[in-house]
């Protein structure tokens, strides 16, 4: 028969468990048990025994912080120097890195490796061995994989990358295990957990390398959309223009502004990022840059106009180009929008994460997987029998 008071009792405890190590992940460094206690409306006594039963479980340590002389003291909650690692993996056209993080912790790159792009099984086959030999080196901390790759992903698994010959490529089945996320949508989740649109409530992301993607971040999440693809802001007919697009659609407002435009306008071979990023520092290419930038304003324009975001942040080449070329972009942004937005317009700013955001945004979407009562009982679960052995 089954006891109902205690089954309840139990997953409450597991609720609260999940509830403060979310909040010390989700503060990093910067606040006190007796913060948290109070942000999660818990008792003193019932959050120091949840923060001993986190520590014994190795999830995480308690520093004191320092105090003047009235007061109790009262601890810092820290990552646990053998807790939890998330695997980040940032699958780029050219090259891929996997990332180790800790709770509320920046990633740590342990192994980057350029390459061939193409075909999809010459990319993955690699990546899925070098993601197993570290989850082995890591095993038991390593606690999830999260893949962030520069295409449309539906349906949380199935991925194109149009100028790479890339359809419906089925990654999660090739990298198992593994959760899989668009890496526009992943800068932006890691921007609204750690940078710019912390604390907003409606704030628009754009990440620009190739193509251009995005997200629409409310309160702290991306709109993923019915099959988990929205975002795709770079494949809108925006501009007039007629150049045919890898996606299959016409004038896609992406082909004027990310590195495939730069390339292009000065006669170098495509998928060369390293080019696109000379041509941004080359002040001989400053006209071309000055175009680029104000077409990705134009865009802007519109995006702000129909969503109304309180911010706009740009990763990738995006911040490289309001870097170099602020006066063109802000001139088209003005101009496209409407007269009263221009009194109090969205501020567009740079990220505040740099290269790092879509390698954040990655061990983001991997613990947000394990925070939760099947994730931490699960560790809670593999610390007590390994305790007992």
């Amino acid at each position: 028969m089954r006891e109902t008071g205690a089954t309840t009792s139990g997953e409450l405890r597991l609720h609260n468990l999940v509830r403060l190590l979310r909040a010390v992940h989700e503060a990093g460094a910067g606040a006190t048990r007796s913060e948290l206690t109070r942000s999660l409306g818990l008792s003193r006594g019932t959050a120091a025994v949840l923060a001993g039963e986190l520590a014994n479980a190795r999830l995480i340590r308690e520093e004191i912080a320092r105090q003047g002389t009235r007061g109790r003291p009262t601890g810092i909650p820290r990552p646990h120097p053998d807790g939890p690692l998330a695997l980040a993996v940032d699958l780029r056209e050219d090259v891929w890195t996997i990332a180790a993080a800790e709770l509320g912790g920046r990633p740590a790159v342990l192994e980057r490796r350029p390459h061939p792009g193409a075909p999809a099984e010459d990319v993955l086959g690699p990546l899925a061995a070098a993601i197993r030999r570290h989850r082995e080196a890591l095993a038991p901390r390593s606690v999830g994989v999260a893949v962030a790759a520069p295409g449309p992903v539906r349906d949380g698994r199935l991925l194109d990358i149009p100028h790479l010959g890339w359809r419906e490529i089925d990654v999660v089945a090739a990298l198992q295990p593994a959760l899989l996320d668009n890496d526009a949508t992943l800068a932006g989740l890691a921007e609204a957990r750690r940078g710019a649109l912390r604390a907003r409530g409606l704030g628009l992301h754009l990440h620009i390398e190739f193509d251009l993607g995005g997200a629409l971040i409310l309160n702290g999440n991306p709109i993923p959309g019915s099959r988990g693809a929205a975002g795709e802001f770079g494949h809108m007919p925006l501009i007039g223009s007629d150049r045919p697009c890898p996606c299959g659609a016409t004038g896609c407002w992406g082909l004027e502004v990310g590195a495939n435009a730069l390339l292009r306008a000065t006669g170098r071979p495509p998928q060369d990022r390293p080019g696109a990023l000379e041509i941004l520092a080359d002040p001989a290419h400053q006209a071309v840059v000055d175009q680029a930038a104000s077409i990705l304003g134009i865009g802007i324009s519109a995006l702000v106009n129909a969503l109304d975001p309180e911010i706009v942040t740009l990763s990738g080449l995006g911040a490289g180009l309001l870097a170099r070329s602020a006066e063109a972009l802000e001139t088209s942004y003005q101009a496209g929008l409407m007269d009263f937005r221009r009194e109090h317009p969205a501020a567009v700013v740079p990220s505040a994460l740099g290269a790092e955001a879509t390698l954040i945004g990655a061990s983001e979407l991997a613990f947000d997987a394990f925070l939760t009562p099947a994730g931490v009982g699960a560790w809670l679960a593999a610390h007590e029998k390994g305790s007992a052995d």
